[in-house]
């Protein structure tokens, strides 16, 4: 299986697409593509989703998840949202042995529920509901290394056919997004991100993710890094996996530049679609 970091837009932005007609439209094409070149074979998908933040690398355990919904000031609705996939005990328990096995200070939590960087995407790529889900925490420490190591522990799953998915955000100033000002801070780090993820081998690839605050207009970008270390886990997983940017949007919001990667081949080719470098 490829691995992934995907940007996931705002809020339980697939149940606002009717007051924002237009807006979501490159990004859930994007989604469906990743769900066409998954074909029909993931056994589960292993979810990090910047909204999530423990101590310790928890993963989620309940073999079904609750809902959770962490956001403010949203239409009534999107607090009656359901996404009843299943949850994975025995690959939870599987990812906790991996990370304890690396030496990682980890455990399970039984009542995590999805969160909107979880179901937000997955209602998207896979509206039905059946795939088996697992949510691993971030870090509270943020600590690149840690979340590339983590990436590299749990990387033999995907020769089990989980597909380990980053859910955050290549630009995450919510600030000047709905301001407008994120325009030119959002491209420069942008670009640095592609030659990072698409123009860089491997190892240089992994040293310029742990050194991404040096990066231009990195802080600009990430004041606060929880929606870019999920991709810290999807490039240890990665490994050697070429980088193919498969979703880029110059005008998100009318101004802001956001994209999405994924790392290792195709499992289906999207027909009609092509690969962007």
């Amino acid at each position: 299986m490829p691995t992934y970091f995907l940007s996931h837009g705002g809020g339980p932005w697939p149940w606002l697409k009717a007051l924002r007609p237009g807006l979501y439209d490159q990004l859930e094409t994007s989604l469906l593509d990743v769900r066409r070149e998954l074909g029909e074979t993931p056994r589960a998908i292993l979810m990090i989703s910047g909204h999530w933040e423990a101590n310790r690398f928890l993963v989620s355990s309940s073999a079904r998840p609750p809902m959770l919904y962490d956001y403010g000031g949203f239409p009534e609705h999107t607090y009656r949202i359901r996404y009843d996939a299943p949850g994975a005990p025995a690959l939870a328990e599987q990812v906790r042995s991996l990370l304890e096995r690396g030496g990682m200070a980890t455990d399970l939590d039984a009542q995590r529920g999805f969160d909107h960087g979880t179901f937000s995407l997955m209602h998207t790529m896979y509206p039905e509901a059946t795939m088996p889900l697992v949510q691993l925490a971030l870090r509270s420490d943020f600590d690149p290394s840690a979340h590339i190591k983590v990436g590299e522990l749990i990387a033999p799953l995907r020769d089990e056919g989980v597909v380990i998915v980053g859910s955050g955000f290549s630009f995450h100033d919510t600030l000047a997004m709905r301001s407008g000002t994120g325009t030119a801070s959002s491209a420069v780090f942008d670009r640095w991100l592609n030659d990072t993820l698409v123009g860089s081998p491997p190892h240089a690839r992994r040293e310029r993710v742990i050194h991404w605050a040096t990066a231009p207009a990195a802080r600009a970008a990430h004041p606060r890094e929880d929606h870019l270390l999920p991709l810290m886990v999807a490039v240890g997983a990665a490994g050697d996996d070429a980088g193919t940017r498969i979703y880029h949007q110059p005008d998100f919001m009318g101004a802001i530049t956001a994209s999405s990667y994924r790392f290792g081949a195709v499992v289906s080719q999207p027909p009609g679609t092509l690969e962007t470098a």
